[in-house]
């Protein structure tokens, strides 16, 4: 194999790369979001530097993907946490967990996103929209929401799913120091809302040390929403660089 085809590859195995290193359109893609107030304390000690707290809530959020080029359907589930950076209000993506191995791949390695393997779901039943998170054959998570309850405004839905999105990009080194360990940022901007939705809602987390979304404790659910959309991921870039920090 020469070295022009090991570069066009972009990751291993080489002779069968888990994803192509394309600009991804999702069609048909879902969020379920639940906002919730937790423990200030706990959400600074989430949050890492240069990054500043902007408020007390947690976006607990299932995705699910529709049709992905590459990946197929699959779904997801994270939490992002509300930061400040440089005056600049955002997004601090906490953690995500996926039912695809090519997602989780190309999501970490071709930007910054915190993604681990999981088992989301998102159903509607008995009148109610369902989003559960499970980790191995634990159940870590369990949001339930009156299922297209109000309608929700479709710019008011935009703004909630285009807002800067911050995350740490760290490449592993060949001794302790890593390659490169980076504040990332991106945005949505190409988006279409097709519809949106708010209702009640509620939230459970249960402790796992593997997915400790319950660190962040519900004390208090503030808003929920469903909106179906089609979008187009931005490119991260970076906005700090650690290494220069503590070199």
């Amino acid at each position: 194999m020469r070295a022009d085809e090991v570069l066009k590859a972009g990751t291993t195995p080489l002779t069968a790369p888990p994803y192509t290193r394309i600009r991804r359109r999702f069609t048909d893609r879902e969020y379920f979001t639940v906002v919730y107030r937790t423990d200030p304390d706990a959400l600074r000690h989430a949050v890492p530097e240069p990054l500043q707290v902007r408020d007390d809530l947690v976006r607990f959020e299932v995705m699910h993907m529709g049709d992905v080029p590459g990946f197929g359907p699959y779904t997801e589930c994270g939490q992002a946490l509300p930061v400040v950076f440089d005056g600049e209000h955002g997004e601090y993506l906490h953690a995500m967990y996926l039912n695809s191995f090519a997602g989780t791949a190309a999501g970490r390695e071709g930007s910054a996103y915190p993604k681990g393997l999981g088992e989301p779901a998102l159903r509607v039943e008995g009148g109610a929209l369902i989003g559960t998170l499970d980790i191995g054959s634990l159940r870590t998570a369990v949001a339930t929401m009156a299922y297209k309850y109000e309608p929700l405004d479709l710019e008011e839905a935009k703004a909630q799913i285009t807002l800067p999105t911050f995350m740490v990009k760290i490449v592993a080194g060949y001794g302790k120091r890593p390659q490169v360990c980076d504040l990332v940022r991106t945005r949505i901007t190409d988006i279409t809302v097709h519809e949106a939705w708010s209702g009640p809602a509620r939230l459970q987390l249960f402790e796992h040390v593997m997915a400790p979304l319950a660190d962040l404790p519900v004390r208090a659910v503030v808003a929920a929403s469903h909106v179906r959309t089609d979008l187009t991921l931005e490119p991260v870039h970076p906005v700090h660089d650690y290494l220069e920090e503590i070199s």
